[in-house]
């Protein structure tokens, strides 16, 4: 009896290891086809831009973004990465077109794009900032003036004033994007700020409205003061006569004379057509957009060039607009842009442009959206 128990006991032990055994093999074979798997996917090929923009986020964050970029990234890339290190922010320099998924990655933890830096100056139009673009980024200025005219929504105004840091081997198609985005971006953020929404249309009434402020004030802490004389003259129902408005594309930087004025038939010429142009100008500051929405209370319905200090004289009525012009007579210019004394609407449009814009409440502004529609 007792060795037919263990010779039961023996086959129990036998196929407890044969047991063992088979479900060690299966997991190796099961490791094996995982690692095949994995290997092939991570072979599989990737078509890329030479330089990507990733954003701040987790790395689920990033693998959603990506997928949405058209890169069909999914669990497996999530795991690849976090056992690897992170993902960089910011610009990617992938440097190639095509690649294997695992190259991608890879580039994606370890690279950085090159930057460059370009300002589009406040006052500056699209048509001399692309030129400027091109020349600075080696790209087609052709093609980037007909992406902009494709998917620009006004003819200016469209990229905000400031200053970019861009990847050298960008494309031409993604570097107008990517000042869209970023523009409208901070417009958003801006109105919703000020009003708790972002209306595009009633908002590119101001931006048409901050560019005029932007051509005409010679300083930062002027803006509200002549803001407020384009208000008085939009609600007199007078055109605004202003030399600024002819400054727009290819005529940005050049002198507004007296047969510009008479031979320009554009709706840019407020000499000879009411209200504001169609279109904004120029590209705009945040300075400039803040004094268009808080203009400071005022009466004034003209200014001009003060020779001594290259700052603008306000006047209530064209008698004073004359003897402030007659003033300059005879004086040498001097653009110091300092006033010995203020007066106290002065102190008024500095208050608001100090102000924070979220503790700023715009005055009256169904009229200031009824005087610019």
């Amino acid at each position: 009896m007792p060795e037919y128990k263990n010779e039961i006991n023996e086959i129990i032990i036998k196929k407890r290891k044969t047991n063992r055994n088979l479900t060690l093999s299966n997991i190796i074979d099961f490791i094996l086809v995982c690692f095949i798997i994995v290997l092939f996917y991570v072979t599989m090929p990737v078509t890329s831009t030479k330089v990507l923009f990733i954003p701040k986020g987790s790395t689920n964050d990033i693998i959603t973004y990506l997928n949405k970029s058209g890169y069909e990234m999914n669990v497996l890339d999530a795991v690849i990465i976090k056992s690897m290190g992170y993902v960089q922010s910011g610009w990617i320099d992938i440097n190639q077109n095509k690649l294997t998924k695992m190259d991608f990655i890879y580039k994606l933890i370890t690279s950085k794009a090159a930057l460059k830096n370009i300002t589009l100056i406040p006052g500056e139009t699209s048509y001399v900032f692309l030129k400027k673009l091109a020349n600075e980024f080696n790209l087609s200025e052709e093609k980037l003036t007909k992406l902009y005219n494709e998917y620009a929504y006004k003819a200016d105004g469209n990229i905000l004033a400031d200053t970019y840091s861009l990847p050298i081997g960008m494309k031409e198609d993604y570097m107008i994007f990517y000042l869209f985005s970023q523009t409208n971006k901070k417009y958003e953020e801006f109105s919703k700020k000020i009003f708790g929404v972002y209306d595009k249309k009633k908002w590119y009434n101001y931006i048409t409205l901050a560019s005029v402020i932007q051509k005409e004030a010679a300083t930062i802490n002027e803006m509200p003061i002549v803001a407020s004389v384009i208000h008085n003259r939009l609600k007199k129902g007078m055109k605004l006569q202003m030399d600024g408005t002819l400054n727009y594309g290819r005529y940005s930087n050049t002198i507004v004379t007296a047969d510009r004025i008479r031979e320009d038939e554009s709706h840019y010429n407020t000499y000879k057509y009411a209200g504001l142009p169609k279109d904004p100008i120029c590209a705009v500051s945040l300075d400039a957009i803040k004094a268009a929405i808080f203009p400071v209370k005022s009466n004034y319905l003209y200014f001009v060039r003060n020779n001594r200090n290259g700052l603008h004289k306000f006047a209530n009525n064209f008698e004073e607009h004359q003897a402030n012009i007659r003033a300059n007579i005879g004086v040498e210019k001097n653009y110091s842009k300092v006033k010995e004394v203020e007066s106290q609407i002065d102190v008024e449009a500095q208050n608001i442009m100090k102000t924070d814009i979220a503790e700023q409440k715009p005055v009256s502004i169904k009229d200031l959206f009824n005087n610019i529609n």
